[in-house]
This record gives C-alpha cells, sequence and structure tokens, in this order.
C-alpha cells in the first residue's frame, strides 16, 4: 500500500478499464510513457523508450493496481484510464497534490478484448468490414471476423495504431493538408489497401498512394482491385524498388518484408524524397551475413545461428542509426508481421523538425560497428554515394 492506493482503487473498482495510460515520468526516467491494455487475463504493460517499446505481463487486476501505484510513487505524474463506464483523469503537482477527475462515457463504449467474441476499441472496428477485409479473408461474407483470421485483424489494427500516431505528430488531420503515400514492394497489396480506407474512409485525409512491385500480374490486378473498390486514387505500377525515381515530395513511405537489400533501396528512396514518416518491416537480413568477419569478436561469428541473428540485429540497428542521422526520429518496435514472419521489427521514422543535436555520434557507431565486422551494408554505400553522409 502506498499514498495512491485509495486512487487506484477508486479506478479499478468502477469497472475494470480496458486502457490506461500513465505519462509525465520523473527525471532522467528511461521510459517516456506506460500503456497498460486489458487482456483476457490481466494486463499488458507497454512501456515505451524514445527508440523501443518493452512488454511486461501482468497477471490480474491486482498486480496492474500494484504496478500504476509503483509509477506514481516513483514521481510520475498523471494517470488517463478508459473504462467502459468511466473516464479517470488523475493529476500529480509538483509538491505533490493529487487530484482525481471521474467521468461518465456518453453513449456505447467499446469494451475490452476479454476474448475474441467480445467488442473492443479497434481503429478498424469489427462491426464495419469493407471488401478489401473479405478479400483478404479477415471478414466472413455476413460481415463477421474469422476466428482463424483474428490474429491477422488484431495485427493490421496494430499497424493502423502506430501510422495513425504519426500522421498526428505530423498534423495529419481530416480537412487539412493531403497525404502522398508509396509503398515499395507492395505485393498483393492486402495493406495498401487497408491503409487507403483507413487514411480516406476514417480519418478523412485526402491522399494519393501508389503501390509499386515487379509483378506485372499482380500490379494488374491490384489496380483492378482498387477501381472495384472505387478507390480513384490509388493506383499500382510495375517498378524496381532499385530503380524508382528519387524524384518529388512523399509524405510517407511504407516497405513491407521488402527481402534483404530491396529495404535499403526503399529507404534511401524515402530520405531523398523527404519522405516525413517511413514504416519499414525488413526481411532477409542475408547481406551482413556474408560479410560479417571479427577477430576480436569472433564468438558473434563461429556459430551459423548466432552469426545469422547478429547479422539481422546489425542490419537493422545501422539502417536506424543512418536514419537518425539523416534527421528522423527513429524507434525499432517489437512487431508481429502480416504473414506470422519470426522478423517482426518494425522501423518508425518521423522527422524531425530540425537537425538534432549532436547527430555525428549515429554515424560515428556505425563506422565503429563496421569497422569491428568488416562489413559495409548497402544503406550506408547509397546514402554515401548521394552525399548524404559526411
Amino acid at each position: 500500500m502506498n499514498e495512491f492506493s485509495s486512487y487506484i482503487n477508486n479506478i479499478f473498482g468502477a469497472d475494470s478499464p480496458f486502457k490506461i495510460v500513465v505519462s509525465k515520468p520523473p527525471k532522467d526516467c528511461e521510459y517516456v510513457k506506460i500503456n497498460l491494455l486489458k487482456k483476457e487475463r490481466g494486463y499488458q504493460a507497454e512501456k515505451y523508450t524514445e527508440k523501443q517499446v518493452f512488454h511486461e505481463n501482468l497477471p490480474n487486476s491486482e498486480a496492474a493496481e500494484d504496478f500504476c501505484g509503483k509509477l506514481l510513487e516513483q514521481g510520475w505524474k498523471q494517470l488517463n484510464s478508459w473504462g467502459n463506464t468511466f473516464e479517470y483523469n488523475l493529476m500529480v503537482s509538483k509538491k505533490g497534490a493529487v487530484s482525481l477527475n471521474k467521468k461518465r462515457v456518453q453513449g456505447s463504449a467499446p469494451k475490452a478484448e476479454l476474448s475474441h467474441n467480445k467488442a473492443k476499441n479497434y481503429i478498424i472496428s469489427e462491426d464495419k468490414p469493407f471488401p478489401a477485409l473479405v478479400d483478404m479473408g479477415v471478414f466472413t461474407k455476413d460481415g463477421k471476423v474469422s476466428k482463424p483470421m483474428y490474429g491477422k485483424f488484431r495485427q493490421i489494427n496494430r499497424f493502423a495504431e502506430i501510422v495513425g500516431d504519426a500522421l498526428k505528430e505530423r498534423g495529419f488531420e481530416k480537412g487539412g493538408k493531403s497525404l502522398k503515400v508509396i509503398d515499395f514492394g507492395c505485393g498483393k497489396s492486402y495493406l495498401t489497401f487497408v491503409l487507403y480506407h483507413y487514411f480516406t474512409e476514417i480519418l478523412g485525409i485526402e491522399t494519393e498512394m501508389l503501390g509499386l512491385d515487379l509483378k506485372a500480374d499482380v500490379i494488374r490486378n491490384c489496380n483492378s482491385a482498387a477501381e472495384r473498390y472505387g478507390y480513384k486514387n490509388l493506383r499500382f505500377e510495375v517498378g524496381d524498388i532499385g530503380n524508382a525515381s528519387e524524384q518529388g515530395k512523399v509524405d510517407m513511405v511504407v516497405t513491407l518484408h521488402a527481402c534483404d537489400t530491396a529495404t535499403d533501396y526503399a529507404l534511401h528512396n524515402a530520405v531523398m524524397r523527404g519522405a516525413d514518416m517511413i514504416f519499414s518491416v525488413p526481411c532477409c537480413q542475408h547481406e551482413l551475413n556474408g560479410q560479417m568477419k571479427s577477430e576480436r569478436l569472433s564468438l558473434f561469428t563461429r556459430y551459423g545461428i548466432i552469426k545469422e541473428r547478429a547479422a539481422a540485429l546489425c542490419t537493422d540497428a545501422v539502417r536506424a542509426n543512418l536514419l537518425e542521422y539523416c534527421g528522423y526520429k527513429t524507434q525499432l518496435l517489437e512487431f508481429v508481421g502480416f504473414e506470422h514472419t519470426p522478423k517482426n521489427i518494425l522501423i518508425r521514422a518521423v522527422k524531425r523538425g530540425n537537425t538534432a543535436k549532436g547527430k555525428e555520434k549515429y554515424l560515428e557507431e556505425v563506422k565503429n560497428l563496421m569497422n569491428e565486422f568488416s562489413f559495409e551494408p548497402t544503406l550506408y554505400k547509397l546514402l554515401k554515394d548521394s552525399g548524404k553522409l559526411i
């Protein structure tokens, strides 16, 4: 028990909140925000640093209450809670005074995800299926989420949530500035259709979107589907990421499971186009695995599986640092891929308003890693040849 226990008990005792956000951390805290999400059993805590998110499972409400109480005791200043009946806002002043405001939810409140049969406040609603999701098999023809596809449905919503946060951060909103998006290596474009629907129908943002892929038959089918869905500003073209034109400003670049160095070409293209937002789920990081060698740290290259995983992690760490150097606030987030791939890192990069101080350290760290393991990543070479690296 601590001085905040009675307040926390009030919040949890009202109607078991399905989401809690704890913010305004104490000085020098490694986390900037912590979310608690209600699960079938207990809660999951999402702990955000500037660049990563870590997860912790809390087995029951009591553990979640204790978790929140300890955060407030450590100096966090704000806690917001959403339940099916009430919303709470708890604030702690600089002098330690606590205020707790309670508001009844108006109308039909979203419910916690306790099971697959209970609704949650998903961005892509379970109650409003649209043709692309039916064609994907995520929804049945009678408008219900297919049970075998529920995992993919949650993944789609998770991705939409991440993208939506970045759009708010960059000032995109209904009736405001238009959005220009490129999806490199779009494939069958399931996610492209979902994002276009999300941007235009849910957020109300005027959007021009282009999907690029090598397979002519796939592009033909995608253009046919876009016409069938009535997506007038969504088009698809045959093209190689490596040879894509770098001309023309774009607001967002998406690249999901672009194999090996295709991700590097997409990221390079995004930087050269001055993209405000980049979302990339890399795949098949083979390049550095074939180059890595080190006498001093040979332990990392001796065993095949260790070398493979170390190379993949080095690849994405280098990509993140190079994006930081090029003026992006970059995060590497844990993310489950849309094809249930073990490659589950999402690179989220949002352009800074001004150049970050001390950006040289990001490039220096890349060069140190390159020297240690005797490799030269494709993204580094592309940016260097383009004059982006000094």
